[in-house]
């Protein structure tokens, strides 16, 4: 790892050691897999996306434009680093953004609204796209409000979406080998499924601890799955089958966001306006005692 980008709430990205470059709530960031450039989102009603160079280490702004919807949470690079796409959690939009040789915008965005809703009265009334992830040929969005995989051709063509358990809420999603383990944010959930068929093959709960719990981030590293739960404010560690490992402490408050470089693990906990820095002993998270302070951090990026 060269550098960690920090994303948030807040005014700008941070990037560790070198201070702060300014753009409008970076609650989400990419790297281009071939470039020296970041991709951020800017979470507002009137959602925004911008690239940056990062070939001096800070990032220095080299383009922007609007997302296509409201409130974008999330984005990704497809790994050809010809394509971006971008989730819009208010209003449900996905949008597809081609990139250039350079990693600059290009072209006409491809723009994605869905209709829907779910059983939960408060967090489903319309469709809320959350994540975007390509996994070969093919995007799928996890719709918070629409309790589906939403599924996508690189050309914007939609497939038939895979359908969740109602008011399960999923939120963010990570494939690892034959198996797709979802975070369902509503009903407190991990949740397993084969990823040819998406036959669920487990469902456990997302924490030990008592109250409601709001995962938000999963992973997996090492044949591990890793949690992240707002409300116990943990780390939960799962093996590949689902079975409880280990729960530990994140290090702050409504942990939103995790990476993983190496032996390290890195926590945004945005309301407690800090990164906790873990070191993985044996797969289980270790704080050490580093804590980054950022103001309302959503988003770690280590690059």
């Amino acid at each position: 790892m060269k550098h960690l980008y920090i994303g948030g709430y807040g005014d700008g990205i941070l990037t560790a050691g070198a201070g702060l470059t300014p753009a409008p709530a970076p609650s989400f960031l990419a790297a281009h897999p071939a470039l020296p450039v970041l991709y951020a989102v800017g979470e507002l009603a009137e959602g925004v996306l911008q690239s940056f160079s990062t070939a001096g280490g800070a990032p220095a702004a080299t383009g922007r434009r609007p997302s296509g919807g409201d409130s974008p949470c999330h984005l990704a690079v497809h790994p050809s680093g010809t394509l971006l796409a971008v989730a819009n959690y208010g209003d449900g939009v996905v949008s597809l953004h081609h990139l250039d040789g350079e990693g600059r915008f290009t072209g006409e965005p491809i723009v994605l609204p869905h209709t829907g809703s779910g059983p939960h009265p408060g967090r489903q009334r319309g469709p809320h796209a959350h994540q975007c992830v390509f996994h070969g040929d093919v995007l799928h969005v996890p719709d918070l409000g629409t309790d589906e995989i939403r599924r996508y051709t690189l050309a914007g063509e939609p497939l038939e979406p895979v359908r969740l358990a109602p008011g399960m809420g999923p939120r963010h999603l990570v494939f690892s080998g034959e198996r797709v383990y979802v975070a369902g944010e509503l009903d407190g959930t991990l949740r397993a499924y084969a990823a040819g068929d998406w036959r669920e093959l487990f469902r456990v709960k997302a924490s030990g601890a008592d109250g409601v719990v709001y995962p938000s981030h999963v992973d997996v590293s090492g044949g591990r799955v890793y949690l992240l739960n707002r409300g116990p404010d943990t780390i939960a560690v799962f093996s590949a089958d689902g079975d409880p490992l280990a729960e530990v402490d994140s290090g702050g408050e409504w942990p939103r966001h995790f990476a993983i470089d190496g032996g390290t693990l890195w926590v945004a906990n945005q309301n407690s306006a800090s990164v906790a820095v873990f070191a993985l002993a044996g797969g289980v998270p270790g704080a050490t005692g580093e804590i980054i302070e950022v103001k309302s951090p959503a988003c770690v990026l280590p690059v």
